[in-house]
C-alpha cells in the first residue's frame, strides 16, 4: 500500500467517526422527545392494585329512576361496569366514581383507556368539587373487543343533567377531584365495560 492510497483510507475512518459523532447528540435528543410524548402514569389499574379505592354509585334513582350498576373485578383482574340501565320514572343513567386529591392531574394532556365493551356509547366524566357541573367525553365500545382509546382533556366539555353548558367555565384541571364512567344516552337494557386501565399522559 502506498503513501497516498494510506493516507485516503485513513481519512474515510476518519469521516466516518466524525459522522457518528455528530449523529449522536441527534438520536439522544430524539429518544428524549419520544419519552416526554409518552410519559404517563396509572390512575386506575387493577393488575397494580392502583385506584381500587373510593368508588362509588351513582344511578338515576337519586331522581325516581330504577336502573342498577355495579363494580366489581374480574377473574382476569380487571374492573367491570355493569348493570341494567331503565328509562322507567324519567330514569336513564347509571355510572360509577372514584375520587382523589386536587392536582393529581395537573399539566395532563389526555387520558388512555383500555377497555373491552358491549358496543355502547360510555362517558368518561371528570368532576370540580366546587362546579355543578360536569366534564364529559364520549367513547364508543366494541362489543367483546379489546381497545385502546385516548381522549384529549379538552375535549371534555360541561353537562348538567344530560344538557350541555355553551357558556360555562373550562375545565380546570388542577381542580380535577373525581372520575367517573357514565352511562345514559337511552341506551336501555343490560350493559357491560370491562377496563384494564385507564391512563393519565402527560
Amino acid at each position: 500500500m502506498d503513501g497516498m492510497t494510506l493516507f485516503l483510507k485513513m481519512a474515510s475512518e476518519l469521516n466516518k467517526k466524525i459522522i457518528i459523532i455528530l449523529l449522536l447528540p441527534i438520536v439522544s435528543f430524539s429518544q428524549s422527545i419520544e419519552y416526554e410524548k409518552t410519559k404517563s402514569i396509572d390512575l386506575i389499574n387493577p393488575e397494580k392494585n392502583i385506584g381500587l379505592k373510593n368508588w362509588y354509585i351513582v344511578n338515576d334513582d337519586v331522581m325516581g329512576g330504577v336502573s342498577k350498576s355495579y363494580l366489581s373485578l374480574s377473574d382476569e383482574n380487571n374492573l367491570v361496569f355493569r348493570g341494567y340501565l331503565s328509562l322507567e320514572n324519567n330514569g336513564g343513567f347509571a355510572s360509577s366514581r372514584t375520587s382523589f386529591q386536587k392536582k393529581t392531574l395537573t399539566d395532563v394532556k389526555s387520558l388512555k383507556i383500555k377497555l373491552k365493551g358491549d358496543g355502547n356509547t360510555y362517558k368518561l366524566r371528570l368532576t370540580q368539587n366546587n362546579r355543578r357541573a360536569s366534564y364529559s367525553s364520549d367513547f364508543k365500545s366494541l362489543k367483546d373487543k379489546w381497545v385502546e382509546i385516548s381522549i384529549k382533556i379538552e375535549d371534555f366539555k360541561p353537562y348538567w343533567r344530560g344538557y350541555s353548558y355553551s357558556r360555562y367555565p373550562a375545565l380546570d384541571i388542577d381542580q380535577i377531584s373525581s372520575l367517573g364512567i357514565h352511562i345514559s344516552d337511552k341506551q336501555e337494557g343490560q350493559f357491560k365495560l370491562e377496563i384494564k386501565y385507564i391512563k393519565a399522559v402527560y
